[in-house]
């Protein structure tokens, strides 16, 4: 290989890096998108998914330590939700943590500001609190 070739290659191999890592997602992306895939997982009522996927180590343990596998305790949880929706608002991000601010609604429920912890795990955010806040009083209505 000429000098030349050589450095084609390694100007080629700079730029290919280069952009490889200015098209990943930042953590602020990411906790949206685990955020969103609960709200979709729940919707679809797809405990599996939420079990396996979306919620920490930790939480899982907890959530077990009750004595009820992880898909029923939410199942429980959430069979009676009809068509929820999570709207995701500001989201924090401080190293392996995240705080994400949500908007919770439900069909025949109030909605709910609630705020969600996420912690990074093997490199995937997952949630790690599920921490409900108090309703919001119901829009008034329009003149």
């Amino acid at each position: 290989m000429t000098v030349r070739t050589r450095r084609l290659a390694a100007l080629l191999a700079a730029l290919s890096a280069f952009a490889a890592g200015c098209g990943g997602e930042s953590d602020t992306d990411l906790v949206r998108d685990t955020v969103r895939s609960y709200g979709e997982a729940s919707a679809k009522k797809d405990y599996q998914r939420i079990c396996d996927d979306l919620v920490a180590k930790e939480l899982l343990r907890s959530v077990e330590a009750v004595g009820l596998p992880c898909e029923l305790a939410f199942k429980r949880g959430l069979q009676e939700v009809k068509n929820p929706r999570v709207e995701v608002g500001e989201v924090t991000v401080n190293k392996s943590k995240a705080l994400v601010q949500v908007r919770s609604s439900a069909e025949g429920q109030p909605d709910s500001q609630d705020t969600l912890e996420l912690t990074l795990e093997g490199g995937e955010w997952r949630i790690s609190s599920l921490a409900k806040a108090q309703p919001q009083p119901p829009q008034p209505a329009a003149p």
